[in-house]
């Protein structure tokens, strides 16, 4: 797992390589909480181009990430998902609080929109 800056966008980027189980999520959850303490950011996209696999502990995951981006004004946005994993995000109902993206980019312009305001 890989964690980067952007400043502009006041987000963290989180490069999740592999499967998401209970251990990885653990590890993602700790590592994001501590970036977005130290760095000051409020939103964190994560690229899951290189998860294989995803189970509902990722779910939790995403969903305290959401909790805590969303008490400083921030958004989740989810990127380059597979389909299993896409699936298991809409089962879930967390399409509704998080933006889910084929790119970084389109992430953003969609997280800027729904603000109304540039970040």
């Amino acid at each position: 797992m890989e964690i980067t800056l952007i400043p502009k966008q006041r987000m963290i980027l989180v490069r999740a390589t592999g499967e998401i189980d209970h251990h990885s999520s653990e590890a993602i959850r700790r590592l994001t909480e501590k970036e977005i303490r130290r760095s000051g950011a409020v939103n964190v996209a994560f690229d899951f181009g290189r998860v294989s696999f995803m189970d509902s502990s990722g779910i939790g995951m995403l969903l305290g990430r959401y909790k805590t981006v969303k008490a400083l004004g921030g958004s989740i946005i989810v990127y380059d998902v597979s389909q299993q994993v896409k699936r298991l995000i809409e089962m879930s109902g967390l399409m509704e609080l998080i933006i889910v993206s084929d790119t970084l980019q389109k992430g953003i312009n969609e997280m800027n929109r729904t603000k109304g305001v540039r970040i």
